[in-house]
């Protein structure tokens, strides 16, 4: 039975709610950055408090009840509601400081995050940037779940539940063989897709979403994702174009790092910003207060954006000059 004075702690609910995300006491404890005992108490504290149990422990894995599971979801709710009022108050203080959890997908992060950490000090001193990299059906969990309060994803989300912050349009490059004779043509149309074989990432990637997309436009009768070659990372895909395994779209701001190796040749889409590109936005739940804060935001990470396509388009410059 529920005392009726009984009243959770902010920490036993988060507590709870970690352990229930990580379905490991270990990992949940170094997540909190407390001791393992500690957590084990703060969570005995509360189920003792409700009068239910919250958790199974085992030795083996840790199980959340069918009560747990149903509560869950109002301990996220309260937690969420505290960050949203200790973040209102950061905002009416001054901005974007104090800490700031931010997910990005990988097929941007590792191109723009040294020139972000690089301007963001400059522009915002006391903001301390926290980066998840991860494909974005977790990171769109991840915003709806509170562990993430903005995202840098390729495309809208659903509007009623998240808003979003236009970043940056950047084009496609074709990557090919070097010997193709699509090689150094700066002229190319969806139409000079037709008889190559596009390699894609696994799925989840929404860089793959937008490669299938430009496929289906360009009226390719192969099913694209039926390849039974698939990658993890860009890195990976490059690798298997240099190799002459097939061709790959890659997005300008990735160019400059993942196309250095020998054997690639390039191509680019004549009005390639109209043609073949993504857009990327910066998306945040619809319920928050720090709109204004993810504007300034968003216009440190466009400026990032930016110097990546830059030094992508230099390279390949250098690289029709040579």
């Amino acid at each position: 039975m529920v005392h009726k004075e009984y009243r959770p702690t902010m920490a036993q609910l988060r507590t709870f709610a970690t352990i229930a995300e990580f379905g490991h006491f270990g990992t949940a404890a170094t997540h909190l950055g407390i001791s393992q005992p500690s957590l084990s108490q703060a969570l005995a504290a509360l189920e003792a408090g409700l009068g239910v149990q919250l958790i199974e422990r085992s030795t083996r894995k840790v199980i959340v009840t069918p009560i747990g599971w149903a509560l869950l979801p109002f301990a996220q709710a309260t937690l969420e509601s505290l960050d949203a009022f200790v973040n209102h108050a950061r905002g009416v203080k001054g901005g974007l400081v104090g800490s700031l959890t931010m997910g990005l997908i990988p097929t941007i992060a590792p191109y723009i995050l040294a020139d972000f950490l690089k301007i963001a000090p400059e522009r915002a001193s006391e903001l301390f940037p926290h980066i998840v990299e991860d494909k974005t059906p977790d990171l769109v969990e991840g915003l709806k779940s509170g562990n993430l309060e903005v995202a840098v994803v390729g495309g809208l989300l659903d509007r009623e539940n998240f808003y979003s912050i236009p970043l940056f349009t950047e084009e496609f490059v074709l990557v090919v063989p070097e010997h193709s004779p699509l090689a150094g043509r700066d002229d190319l149309v969806l139409a000079d897709l037709h008889e190559l074989n596009i390699m894609l990432l696994d799925d989840g990637h929404c860089l793959t979403e937008k490669v299938v997309e430009l496929c289906r436009i360009a009226d390719i009768k192969k099913d694209q994702r039926q390849s039974i070659t698939r990658a993890a990372s860009l890195t990976t895909v490059m690798q298997l174009v240099s190799a002459g395994m097939g061709s790959t779209l890659v997005p300008m701001s990735a160019v400059a790092v993942e196309c250095t190796r020998p054997g690639l040749a390039f191509g680019t889409f004549a009005n390639g910003l109209e043609k073949a590109s993504r857009s990327l936005v910066l998306a945040y739940r619809s319920s928050t207060t720090r709109s204004g804060d993810y504007v300034e935001l968003g216009d440190i990470l466009s400026g990032a954006i930016e110097a990546a396509d830059n030094r992508s388009r230099e390279f390949l410059a250098q690289h029709r000059a040579g």
